[in-house]
């Protein structure tokens, strides 16, 4: 069958617009920016939303159905993708993520070069056993070792690896577009939520995100009014339970996932932003919340350490205590926006230096 030399096929992605996950954030933001070249993005069904509608000139989508079994969702669906790609090569192929980029390897066996971009450590995250954590790792040996080109949006984590890959590992961080705060403040009448009465959460209701420990900080905190936290689950409502069991004076407000004008808002109210993850590749939570300037309190990882907030800003992932101690110290004082340095984000530069990496490719095909 003839090959597709102009178009990029993106595996390892749910889709996009209007899906909640960092890599579909960050897929939705790079790939527009890139119009002189075609992508075929494979979609997930079930995680589609209105939102999902959007058309772009230089994308199309192909939508699947997709089981929501944890451990065999990503690997259905891209296994299903990459045999696709075998048929109708494409001139490369985009993966996100080790799991989704061992299983588009066999791409490479017609010829078709394969870029991924690794986004977070999958195998630290709680939800996985103790099989799919060294399935994990095994495909993150097997993918750093076959695939053309690696690029991390993580700086500390490329560290590791790039003695042994010199050649192929290129640092490409998340990036955030310039915002514009609203005034207004439907989305958060409709949930009772008063403006700079808040904390503010944002992300997918799972373990790795260590939501627990937030709502015990802030259970036990008497500064804190408020808990908002948007996002939701994924795969089953256990964990979400046990928020809500943890909750026990009321004070968490659940919206489910916010995009667009809603998470607009509830950026441009909030008090502050809290980040409680145990494991993160590069959060695109932070940037945003920068973006809006507003105070910040994180977990001292690696992931958010690239940023280099002031020390007060960081506390001890998995400790409510050091947490509540952390968002109390930013609560003393009075609200006040905070400038952040955000000239190393920016989207079209990122897009820029995406689209050399594949151009690079491209050109030793021909």
């Amino acid at each position: 069958m003839k090959r597709e030399t102009k178009t990029i096929a993106v595996l390892g992605t749910r889709g996009f617009p209007g899906v909640q996950g960092g890599v579909e954030t960050h897929c939705q933001h790079l790939y527009p920016l890139m119009p002189q070249l075609h992508f075929r993005v494979y979609r997930r069904k079930p995680y589609l939303t209105d939102q999902s509608q959007a058309s772009y000139d230089n994308i199309d989508f192909i939508d699947w159905p997709s089981t929501r079994i944890q451990g065999l969702e990503a690997a259905w669906h891209t296994l299903r993708a990459a045999l696709h790609c075998m048929r109708h090569r494409p001139a490369l192929v985009h993966v996100h993520n080790m799991g989704p980029a061992v299983l588009a390897l066999p791409v490479k066996l017609v010829g078709i070069p394969v870029v991924m971009t690794y986004h977070s450590v999958n195998y630290e995250h709680n939800k996985w056993g103790r099989v799919s954590r060294w399935l994990l790792r095994l495909s993150e040996r097997l993918s750093l070792r076959y695939c053309d080109r690696v690029i991390f949006v993580n700086r500390l984590r490329m560290s590791l690896f790039d003695d042994d890959y010199p050649d192929k590992c290129v640092y490409l961080p998340n990036g955030v577009d310039p915002v514009e705060p609203t005034t207004e403040t439907d989305f958060l009448d409709k949930h009772g939520i008063k403006p700079r009465h808040y904390v503010l959460a944002v992300g997918r209701i799972s373990p790795e995100k260590g939501f627990e420990h937030l709502v015990k900080a802030v259970n036990a905190s008497d500064s804190v009014e408020c808990l908002v936290i948007a996002g939701q689950y994924d795969h089953n409502d256990s964990y979400l339970k046990k928020l809500k069991s943890l909750d026990i004076k009321q004070k968490m407000v659940l919206t489910g996932y916010a995009g667009g004008d809603d998470l607009n808002q509830l950026y441009s109210h909030a008090r502050l932003l809290a980040l409680p993850s145990l494991s993160e590749g590069f959060p695109m939570v932070l940037l945003e919340a920068m973006a809006h300037r507003l105070p910040i309190v994180a977990s001292d990882i690696g992931a958010t350490r690239q940023v280099q907030l002031p020390d007060e800003c960081y506390c001890t992932p998995g400790d409510a205590t050091d947490l509540q101690r952390a968002i109390d110290c930013q609560l003393a004082w009075d609200y006040a926006p905070v400038d952040y340095d955000l000239s190393s984000y920016d989207w079209p530069s990122i897009a820029h230096r995406t689209q050399q990496v594949f151009a690079e490719l491209l050109s030793s095909e021909q």
